[in-house]
């Protein structure tokens, strides 16, 4: 059937003699909207790097190939809408997509006068979002459902249904692996900032910072240390079975906001919308079958009131404890390896007592001042000295930014650690330096006033009428700090690693800007940056926009297949899981979900980081954007800049991103 097309506007047509070529006709819109991101651009540049990568050619041969012929006056080389024909055959698309690649690359290479390559936002933070790549392979018309299973119904021919899935498979299979060099070009840098909230540097005053995961840095010797403390205190002070000493601190067992079901005795990845991820519940050191979680928990849904409360506490009944911060990973690990013990020697037990005990004896560690002599007594092998807290710290003091600590911390350890770190002149660098604060007791009780701490550790109890520079303050509470120092508002910066007790309250109630503090995050990074998981997420994400399409096959054979390409996504699911965590995968999604974790990050953090030394690579005038990625009913408008795509600094330009 022939398929017309409106006249195009004037200012598009082109005639032989006219004295404008077809590459410059057609590059007049595009110079249009690359000028609104980037006013160098010119039309010269358009041009030579469309030649370069053959865009007009393979346009016109596209137009050629799957239209009747046009006007004589608006030549098919001119257009400058490569990517109009998302909605014609399916067959035909994939046969010519490399036209659309070739386009979505020239847009990215364009975007900057360096023509340094930019993809989306979506594409470098997650390759898996290829979809808007890929997925372009199986583009529907708006408001038709499986838009491209019916054409693929209507125009396949005489074929067997099933040979033609395979051969669609195939085919997309191939136009996804050609995308695997532009996504790879465009990797992303750990040591960028993240925005969730539009944030600007240039009214930001005041700089506050926890201490722990925050300014200082810990070796993982600090959580075996942990784990062997708590563990013969619950032998010592508990009469657990000498046995327990058979068990050590396993490196990279749980990740960081994991819950545990207090009651069950189950540790668990539960995603942004209350449901467990099924494969990622442990009954001591061996997984749950789902099987049994779902028939336990009479599907996969834990219910709001079974929640931990707003601090990640299990307290008022809930059964379910949520472990924030990192202190918590041997907390973890010595549940599961007690848990462990327990079931393998059949030892009978309840395992809500068994909870208390451990849970106690990691208090124990810390309020006894067990870790803390243990850390300063070897602050080189616990203290990794390389997050560059100083240069921090020192170029927020050069720029007269006012600087306070508040750290649940005693005083001794502060002091011993930020000596290594900083130097002895450390407390020059901060207006308000609070010890022992009790956080998050700290953000709510009004009742407990500033004591402050004299050189000799005693404490003097008068009334404090006003926080002086170069003295130690212990405990007080939010409320005073706010009336004696008057940091109030979005002028302040807060920066700490645990999101509910350093970040919710102040964002919440009192209109703090927050940095949340993600160790992890380089990591996790460095891991979406190798091929093997681009080439993953890419493939998974274009067999998902398959089975979608292709599932409304309904007789036996084509079921097969599609039942085929679900087992293989199962498969390549579980694989992207063990990427990042053997037991529990990605801190930030789910599968596909983002976890409770991340939806308390996005919510209660402006920005995040790996470390605060990543606010060396921008100057004290730059604003954080969030990326308007779209909604699940919103399509793509533009291609963004990368996070990681803007030079802020000569530093973060030239960084590799193998580096650390």
């Amino acid at each position: 059937m022939a398929v017309h097309h409106a006249q195009r506007p004037s200012n598009h047509s082109w005639k032989p003699g006219s004295g404008r070529s077809p590459d410059a006709t057609a590059s007049d819109s595009l110079v249009r909207r690359l000028r609104l991101l980037n006013p160098e651009v010119t039309q010269a540049a358009v041009i030579q790097r469309g030649r370069t990568l053959g865009i007009y050619r393979r346009a016109a041969e596209l137009r050629a190939s799957l239209r009747e012929p046009c006007s004589a006056t608006y030549p098919r080389s001119a257009t400058p809408r490569v990517m109009a024909p998302l909605s014609l055959p399916l067959a035909s698309l994939l046969k010519h997509s490399d036209c659309l690649q070739k386009a979505k690359a020239f847009c990215n290479v364009l975007q900057s006068p360096q023509h340094r390559p930019f993809t989306s936002r979506s594409w470098r933070r997650s390759p898996g979002a290829v979809a808007r790549g890929a997925g372009h392979l199986l583009s529907r018309q708006p408001g038709s459902p499986n838009y491209a299973a019916r054409v693929f119904r209507c125009s396949s021919g005489a074929q067997d249904t099933t040979e033609r899935l395979r051969s669609v498979y195939n085919e997309t299979k191939r136009q996804t692996q050609d995308l695997i060099p532009a996504i790879l070009a465009n990797s992303i840098n750990p040591d960028t900032i993240f925005a969730n909230n539009e944030m600007s540097l240039r009214d930001t005053e005041i700089y506050g910072f926890d201490y722990d995961y925050t300014l200082a840095f810990y070796s993982r010797d600090l959580h075996t240390l942990i784990f062997n403390i708590a563990r013969d205190i619950l032998i010592t002070n508990h009469n657990y079975p000498e046995g327990l000493r058979n068990y050590e601190y396993i490196p990279n067992f749980a990740v960081r906001g994991l819950h545990y079901d207090v009651q069950k005795a189950l540790l668990m990845k539960i995603d942004a919308f209350h449901y467990i991820q099924l494969g990622t519940v442990y009954r001591g050191l061996h997984p749950v079958p789902d099987e049994e979680v779902i028939a336990m928990y009479e599907g996969c849904h834990v219910p709001l009131e079974n929640m931990s409360d707003f601090y990640g506490k299990s307290s008022h009944g809930h059964t379910m404890k949520q472990f924030m911060d990192i202190f918590s990973l041997p907390e973890m690990t010595l549940l599961c390896c007690v848990n462990d013990f327990f079931m393998k020697h059949n030892i009978d037990y309840e395992p809500v007592h068994l909870y208390k005990d451990v849970k106690e004896a990691i208090r124990d560690v810390h309020v006894k001042g067990i870790m803390y002599r243990a850390v300063e007594a070897d602050i080189g092998k616990y203290i990794c000295y390389g997050e560059q807290s100083h240069a921090v710290l020192k170029k927020l003091s050069e720029h007269g930014k006012k600087m306070f600590l508040i750290t649940n911390s005693p005083f001794d350890f502060v002091d011993r650690g930020m000596n290594y770190i900083v130097g002895k002149d450390w407390r020059d660098l901060f207006d308000v330096v609070i010890v022992q604060a009790d956080k998050p007791g700290f953000f709510n009780d009004r009742r407990k006033p500033f004591r402050r701490v004299t050189d000799k550790g005693a404490l003097l109890w008068d009334r404090i009428h006003k926080l002086e520079k170069g003295k130690i303050y212990k405990q007080g509470n939010l409320y005073e700090f706010l009336r004696l120092t008057g940091w109030r508002g979005s002028k302040v910066l807060y920066f700490g690693d645990h999101i509910y007790s350093d970040l919710a309250d102040l964002t919440l109630k009192h209109g703090w800007r927050t940095g949340a503090i993600i160790p992890e995050l380089r990591k996790e990074i460095k891991i979406m940056n190798t091929e093997q998981y681009m080439h993953m997420m890419a493939w998974l994400q274009a067999l998902t926009g398959l089975i979608e399409q292709m599932q409304v096959h309904r007789d036996a054979a084509s079921q097969a297949v599609v039942e085929e390409w679900i087992k293989e996504r199962e498969d390549m699911r579980s694989q992207t899981k063990d990427i990042f965590n053997a037991q529990f995968g990605s801190l930030f999604r789910t599968y596909h979900n983002a976890t409770y974790f991340s939806r308390r990050l996005s919510r209660f953090a402006d920005i995040y980081m790996a470390s605060i030394s990543c606010l060396l690579n921008y100057d004290f005038q730059h604003t954080f954007f969030p990326r308007r990625t779209p909604l699940q009913h919103e399509g793509p408008f533009w291609p963004e800049h990368s996070p990681g795509g803007i030079s802020v600094s000569p530093q973060l330009s030239k960084m590799n991103v193998d580096s650390d």
